[in-house]
C-alpha cells in the first residue's frame, strides 16, 4: 500500500516498511549508524507525534517529534500546538493487534499479538477533521475551568471502519482476524500554574473525544465528571456522559 504523494486524502494508513521505503512528501529517511533509521520531517508542513520504536529494521527515530503524549506548560505552547493541529497533516504510529483467543490457558494466550504496524495520518486542515478538533479542544477547555488537564484524541473507530473495507488479516490458524488497534490516539497534557490543582491531582480533569472520518457517523464526546458535581449520582465515582452530535 504505497503512500499517495500527489493528492493526500483526509486519512492515510501506510505500513511502516512501505513508509520507510517510500516516504510521503515532507519526509526523508536515512539509515542510522549500526542499524535502524532516522526519519526527518518538515515541521512547517507536518506534525509528527511518534515515539521512537523498534521494528524488524531496527530502531526508528522520528526527529522533530514530541511523541504521542505532548506536554504543554503555558498558553503559548497550547496555542502553537492548536495551530499546528488545525493546519497540518498529523502523523501517528499505531498497531493492528490480535486479541488472545482465550484467557487462562497459558501465559501466551493472554498476550496481545501485533499483526502489523502502520503510520497513520489525518489532515488537520480538512473541514471535517478541523471541525471535530476545534469542537473537542474548545469543549475540553470550557469543561476544566482553568486547571491542568489531559485530553486524549481517539482515532480507533476511524481505523476500525477503514480496516473493515481495506485489509484482510488471518491468524496462524488461517482464521480471519478483526484487528484491535493499539495506540490509536494522541494525548495533550496541559499544566496550569494553579497552586491547588485538586481536580487534576485526583484524576477528575481527564477528557476524551473521537475524530471520525465519516460524515454519516456520530461525533462522540466522552466526559469524565466528578460525581460530586452531579447531584443524583452520589453512588458513582465517575459519570460517563456521551453526547452524540450528528454531523451534517
Amino acid at each position: 500500500m504505497a503512500p499517495d504523494k500527489t493528492s493526500p486524502r483526509r486519512m492515510t494508513v501506510t505500513e511502516v516498511e512501505v513508509f520507510l521505503r517510500d516516504p510521503p512528501a515532507g519526509f526523508t529517511v536515512e539509515e542510522a549508524p549500526g542499524s535502524g533509521y532516522r526519519v526527518r520531517s518538515d515541521p512547517e508542513r507536518v506534525l509528527v507525534l511518534i515515539d521512537d520504536f523498534q521494528c524488524c529494521r531496527g530502531k526508528i527515530v522520528f526527529q522533530n517529534s514530541p511523541g504521542r503524549k505532548v506536554k504543554l506548560h503555558d498558553l503559548w505552547e497550547y496555542t502553537s500546538m492548536r495551530k499546528s493541529l488545525l493546519s497540518k497533516r498529523i502523523y501517528l504510529l499505531t498497531s493492528a493487534c490480535q486479541e488472545p483467543f482465550s484467557a487462562g490457558h497459558n501465559k501466551a494466550a493472554n498476550e496481545v499479538r501485533v499483526l502489523q504496524q502502520y503510520v497513520v495520518s489525518i489532515d488537520g486542515s480538512d473541514p471535517l477533521i478541523k471541525w471535530q478538533l476545534e469542537r473537542g479542544l474548545d469543549w475540553t477547555i470550557s469543561s476544566v475551568a482553568g486547571e491542568s488537564y489531559r485530553v486524549d484524541i481517539d482515532l480507533a473507530e476511524t481505523l476500525e471502519n477503514w480496516a473493515a473495507k481495506n485489509i484482510h488479516m488471518e491468524s496462524d490458524k488461517l482464521l480471519r482476524v478483526e484487528p484491535v488497534w493499539r495506540d490509536a490516539s494522541f494525548t495533550l497534557k496541559y499544566y496550569s500554574d494553579a497552586l491547588f490543582d485538586f481536580p487534576h491531582w485526583f484524576g477528575f480533569s481527564k477528557r476524551n473525544f473521537k475524530v471520525i472520518d465519516s460524515y454519516s457517523s456520530h461525533f462522540i464526546f466522552n466526559l469524565f465528571l466528578d460525581s460530586s458535581a452531579c447531584s443524583g449520582f452520589s453512588n458513582l465515582s465517575t459519570l460517563l456522559v456521551s453526547l452524540q452530535l450528528r454531523l451534517t
